[in-house]
Parts: C-alpha cells; structure tokens; sequence
C-alpha cells in the first residue's frame, strides 16, 4: 500500500537528468567509473521505481514514527519527552546519474533533523546544521554542557537556535570512501557551499539560486571574495594533506588484518533479515574486488 502511494507521483523522475561523463565534475566521474556505470544501461522506468520504492519506504517509516507518537501520546508521556528524528544521509535516487551518497550534492548531504522538546515551539529554521549537533544539543537538553568539551565533539548545541536567540556557524563536511583519491571536504555558509579536494578544483555553489548546483561559481570573479573567504576558513580547519595521510595509515593498518577479520562468522553492521540477503547487493562495506566477483558467481548459485 505504501508502493500505490506514489503511482503518479511528478518526483518519480529526476530534477537534473543524467549529465554526460565528460560534463561531470572530477569526483562525480569517479563515482561513475566505480560503479562501472558502461556496464548498466538503466531505463528510465528503473529510475521510476528505484525512486517510488523509496518514497514508499519514507512512507512507511512515517506511519512507524506515527505509532510512537501515538504510544506517547497515550502514555502521557508526550509533554515530557524530548523527540529526535535525524537520518545519517540521503541517496542521490539518479539525479545528475548518479546512485547512493559518497559526496556532497544535496541529495546526498541534505537530511532531515527534526527536534521536539519540552519549552520549544514548533517552527521551520532554513539555518544548515550538521548531524554532529545532535549530541551537544540533547546533552543540553538534559542539563550537560558538552558543546564547550571540543574532544568531545565538533558539533554546536543547537538550543539558542531553536529558541531564537542565536545561531550555527558554517556547517563542516568531510569524505574519504569510495571513489575518491583524496579526501573531500566542505563548508556549508548559509546559502554556500564550498566543496575542496586536493585533486580537484574547487565548487562554489549558491543554493538559493541554484539549488540543483548546476552552475559552479568558483570560477566567477563576482564571488572570488566569498571563495576566498569560505577557502580560509576551510584552511584553518582542515590540513588537507595530513588529512590524506592520516586515512592512508588508517588503511594501511587495516589491510594487515583485512583477510583474518573475512574468516569466521563474518556480518556487517547492517540489519540481516534472511542470512546476509543483502551482500548480494552492492553495500559500501564491500570491496569492488568482492562485489565483482559476487556479481559474477551470485550467491546460491
């Protein structure tokens, strides 16, 4: 019932159609290349029902949050409970031709956080906040002050932003997975986004004029001193090189133990319904060396 939710739905097609190789940014061609995209010629119907089927699951999972809702309410439990609703991260869904996250356009970085709390009025704040807020802001929620603790997190209490009496300062992002050769990192400053990588050239975007991040204005002289200035404070927080060799360490060390920690009774984080259904799947825990060769000799066969 959730799936005949959406059967006419105008979102079930892309806003920003596939984009040729050629035209994408540097990173977006790699994500293309890893996932081997020459060897998949997906239709635009598949497009349809990979993207109906996820709506159907946000569906579904909106009716489940109903029911809890619904528990506290009974319980009288509702005026004094404080309720997080937050999501790690979104999924491309074939805009610009691209699936899954792994970077830093909005499909992918945007997710929903929403907060109810006991003394908050209910209201739409536009001011980009981070994941990472979410532990600062529930401990001061409970009376703890973390926000001030930095090896703690980098996150910011958001309580004065809720009650409107301050606000969030620019909005960091970092990546280093699959399909980069450097670390990626990026500011989000109200209505910018500034995406920075070593290897790449740097994209500056205006969300509010183009919030499908067509058009990279790094390049315009009209915003050098915002591309300035957002590239300062990016400097000042990342070091971008030990940054890249601090994850190829990381690696390092746990390739050594790579082949020990694949034997024995292996499962990743992931939730199992029928005996591991999902590593028949591509999942970001998987090596493409792994992932190609299950495609090649699929499970049960």
């Amino acid at each position: 019932r959730f799936w005949d939710l959406y059967e006419d739905c105008p979102a079930l097609d892309p806003q920003v159609g596939e984009i040729p190789l050629e035209q994408q940014d540097p990173h977006s061609q790699r994500l293309m290349k890893a996932c081997d995209h020459t060897a998949f010629d997906i239709t635009p119907e598949q497009i349809r029902r990979a993207r109906r089927g996820y709506f159907a699951n946000i569906s579904y999972v909106d009716e489940k949050i109903g029911e809890i809702l619904d528990t506290l309410e009974r319980g009288r439990m509702a005026d004094n409970t404080i309720i997080l609703f937050v999501s790690d991260h979104g999924d491309m869904l074939g805009e610009r031709g691209l699936w899954f996250k792994m970077n830093f356009f909005e499909g992918s970085a945007r997710v929903p956080l929403m907060i109810a709390a006991p003394g908050w009025q209910p209201k739409l704040i536009d001011q980009p906040v981070s994941t990472l807020d979410v532990t600062p802001t529930l401990a001061a929620l409970a009376g703890i002050d973390i926000a001030s603790l930095r090896r703690w997190t980098d996150g910011e209490d958001l309580t004065p932003l809720a009650l409107g009496t301050g606000g969030r300062s620019p909005v960091p992002m970092e990546y280093a997975a699959e399909g980069s050769e450097a670390p990626l990192v990026a500011l989000r400053d109200g209505n910018y986004k500034l995406t920075l990588c070593e290897k790449d050239p740097p994209m500056l975007f205006d969300l509010r004029e183009d919030p499908k991040e067509l058009t990279n204005l790094a390049g315009n002289p009209a915003y050098a001193e915002t591309l300035e200035r957002l590239t300062a404070q990016a400097m000042a927080r990342w070091n971008l090189a030990s940054f890249d060799a601090a994850v190829r360490e990381s690696q390092a060390r746990r390739w050594v133990v790579y082949t020990a920690l694949r034997n024995g009774a292996y499962y990743p984080w992931d939730y199992q319904p029928l005996q591991k259904a999902s590593e028949r799947y591509m999942r970001n825990h998987m090596d493409l060396n792994v992932l190609e060769e299950n495609q090649r000799y699929p499970r049960g066969e």
